[in-house]
């Protein structure tokens, strides 16, 4: 039998230490390499192939999402399963903008994540049926205004903040690479839900995904 290589990516040590645990006694699942951070994980992709990388979002260094984006870089093939504690919606859909084959909250049972590897590693997409509810849910509540709407009134600077959104940042993050204050940003998110006639985050990253490109940033509103 052939046996699955898995890389895990994760900042927490006992965190890569319950994992390969949870790989005991599965002889087609084998770990090749822990990283503590995306960019030790990059650096290690040089000398390893492993068939599965397990990936967690919050770690210090580098974002989840900005982490899948560089080792696809890297390795176009890369099969990515997000191993996180965060389920809200725009994650979600931000690792799976971002390449993810895979999304999976650490809660969920160790057969379950057992299940999710081996789908991954054959190139079949795996996501948990309560988060598959929750984007169906959210893709149902959607408005699908296009954004060019000329009732629909969003400046440059809120479609640059919902971009940033779109990618999974945090507000703090979104704030840093504006250069602005967090309480500003807040504000705009806001607007931008009351101007969409949104409820949540989520559904702002669910109608970007739709309706929003870095074409659509008119410098001049």
């Amino acid at each position: 039998m052939d046996q699955i290589k898995i890389l895990i990516v994760d900042d927490h040590p006992m965190m890569r230490d319950a994992l390969k645990m949870a790989f005991t006694g599965e002889d087609d699942l084998q770990v090749i390499g822990e990283a503590s951070d995306p960019i030790e994980a990059l650096k290690m992709l040089s000398t390893l192939a492993p068939d599965v990388i397990l990936m967690d979002l919050l770690m210090p260094n580098m974002g989840g999402v900005e982490a899948i984006g560089q080792v696809l870089k890297l390795n176009p093939q890369a099969k990515i399963l997000v191993l996180t504690s965060l389920e809200d919606e725009e994650k979600v859909v931000a690792c799976i903008q971002a390449g993810a084959l895979g999304y999976f909250p650490k809660t969920a049972p160790r057969t379950y994540l057992l299940e999710a590897i081996r789908k991954v590693a054959d190139g079949i997409p795996y996501m948990p049926s309560g988060i598959t509810l929750k984007l169906f849910q959210g893709l149902r509540r959607t408005k699908t205004s296009p954004i060019n709407d000329p009732q629909i009134t969003i400046t440059a600077r809120q479609r640059e903040i919902m971009l940033l959104m779109a990618e999974g940042k945090s507000d703090d993050e979104i704030a840093k690479t504006l250069h602005l204050q967090d309480a500003t940003v807040r504000s705009h998110i806001h607007q931008i839900q009351q101007r969409l006639g949104l409820e949540n985050r989520s559904q702002v990253v669910v109608y970007v995904h739709k309706n929003l490109t870095y074409k659509d940033i008119d410098p001049n509103k």
